[in-house]
């Protein structure tokens, strides 16, 4: 069963009624059409292929799922494959949602699954409605303004991510597996997110192209704000790439500090406590010499041993080896 919507000369005239009728309200100058399909086969769009004439391979591309995002250009339509994304801050993975559309003169069928909220283009569409004169233009637009957006906030939220971690970096209590295995995440979240934002950039530039005569000029303000949203999104997916590629080499930097301060103090205490036992070592002969066997001599060790482990200690300190 597909969601179906009519506009007639820039206003929502009808709501549900059969991909039949299609042909039937396209024909007529000023009709609009919008059909929605949910997970279907083949034989699921042979009706809507009969009705818009689309292209056999377009019609493959729709039903196969994990295309590469692009604009595929046909005689009579054009074909649009592309991904909205969501981030879970909890685990740091990007889920994708895969959406399709047909896109003709007179009509724009999407294709997509269960998981793709439609919802949020629907409301686009009713939020800017005084749009809809414009036509294909305008659902088409609304389409794309709404994915981009979805993949602007993954970015923003997945930036905020990134701040934390580099704060954690230099935190008091040594936080260096959960911040390594916290920065893998974020990276191979950000490799799907480049993977579904970068071929954004081509899609909405080929739409800017003036010779697609299924563009209305009067949009093309609208699709080039949406132009400069793919931009920023992908600079700044990029930008954070290399921003989690230097917090992993910083966490093994940091790590590797730590570990050469504390073999540092481990070396400084061992000399240490190398004095005493030398000292106590050389006096514990079984051989006759100055002070064996007196009571001076006891405290002459003593004395030794702690003016040794002294002057070791302040030098030590004096050094920041301690």
């Amino acid at each position: 069963m597909a969601t179906t919507r009519l506009y007639r000369d820039g206003v929502l005239a009808r709501e549900g009624f059969d991909v039949a009728d299609i042909s039937d309200y396209i024909a007529d100058n000023g009709c609009v059409v919008w059909a929605d399909f949910v997970s279907p086969t083949e034989s699921d769009l042979a009706s809507i292929e009969e009705e818009l004439g689309l292209h056999e391979l377009a019609i493959e591309d729709a039903v196969h799922e994990h295309q590469r995002p692009k604009l595929d250009r046909y005689d009579t339509h054009l074909f649009f494959a592309g991904y909205s994304v969501a981030f879970d801050a909890h685990s740091g993975e990007i889920t994708k949602s895969e959406i399709k559309a047909f896109i003709t003169p007179h009509a724009l069928v999407t294709v997509h699954d269960d998981t793709f909220d439609i919802d949020s283009i629907v409301r686009r569409w009713d939020d800017d409605a005084d749009l809809a004169k414009h036509g294909v233009a305008y659902l088409l637009w609304g389409l794309l303004d709404s994915v981009v957006d979805g993949h602007f906030e993954a970015v923003q939220q997945l930036d905020t991510e990134i701040e934390e971690l580099e704060d954690a970096l230099f935190d008091d209590k040594p936080r260096g597996d959960s911040v390594q295995r916290r920065s893998f995440h974020l990276r191979k979240s950000l490799v799907q997110l480049r993977r579904a934002v970068l071929p954004m950039r081509e899609v909405v530039n080929t739409i800017l192209r003036r010779d697609l005569e299924l563009m209305d000029v009067a949009m093309q303000p609208y699709f080039q704000d949406v132009y400069d949203h793919v931009l920023r999104a992908t600079e700044w997916t990029e930008s954070l790439r290399d921003l989690v590629t230097t917090i992993l080499e910083t966490n093994i930097s940091i790590q590797g500090n730590r570990m050469n301060l504390i073999m540092k103090k481990v070396t400084s205490w061992a000399a240490i406590i190398a004095v005493p036992t030398a000292i106590t070592g050389f006096f514990g002969q079984n051989l006759l010499f100055t002070g064996f066997g007196t009571v001076w001599g006891v405290w002459l060790s003593l004395a030794l041993i702690g003016v040794t482990s002294m002057a070791l200690y302040f030098s030590f300190k004096r050094r920041d080896w301690l």
